[in-house]
């Protein structure tokens, strides 16, 4: 892997955490999972990467939790949080932003904006929500209709974390082309 790669790697995964230091939100129906900025991070690393970088980025900030520093939303960090109810969430951002970052690849020849929206919707939201829902059912020993309707109230402000991903992929678009990995 070449030196620009890791580094671009290094700078999302830093933007992932650096969204952890705004405020979170604890909803009583959603099991204990915040809802927190992070998941505009993902998106964007999807967005921005690609697929195979975006998800080493993720992979990375897990990486680093992992060993106890403290990047997640709320100041969390260390092996805890592999045990806790939003472990769906966290472990699922990394498909979450393979797949966004696949479909920003496949929809290349569509405009930035919509290719954005959509590849942040399925992988970003999606993807993300069906990761979640599993480690809710498991950890908070919900029912999937339980884990279903805990997790429905993350959709609007993540559809408006969506919007933000493809309005920002469309500014890094218009100022600097390559910004963006969407070579097809």
């Amino acid at each position: 892997m070449e030196s620009r790669a890791i580094v671009r790697i290094s700078l999302l995964a830093a933007m992932i955490a650096v969204l952890g230091l705004l405020p979170t939100f604890h909803l009583p129906v959603a099991g204990g999972v915040p809802i927190t900025a992070q998941t505009l991070g993902v998106m964007l690393a999807g967005i921005v990467l690609g697929a195979r970088q975006g998800a080493l980025a993720v992979l990375l900030l897990i990486f680093v939790v992992a060993l106890g520093v403290p990047l997640l939303a709320g100041g969390r960090g260390g092996l805890g949080v592999f045990f806790g109810p939003s472990v769906g969430f966290l472990l699922g951002w990394v498909p979450g932003a393979f797949v966004t970052g696949f479909l920003m690849r496949r929809l290349a020849q569509w405009p930035v904006f919509p290719s954005a929206l959509i590849a942040a919707t399925f992988g970003g939201i999606l993807v993300v929500y069906a990761c979640g829902i599993l480690g809710l059912m498991v950890m908070a020993r919900m029912s999937v209709l339980q884990a279903i309707m805990a997790t429905a109230v993350f959709l609007p402000g993540d559809m408006l974390k969506a919007f933000a991903a493809a309005f920002l992929a469309k500014a890094a678009d218009s100022a600097y082309p390559a910004a963006l990995e969407r070579r097809a």
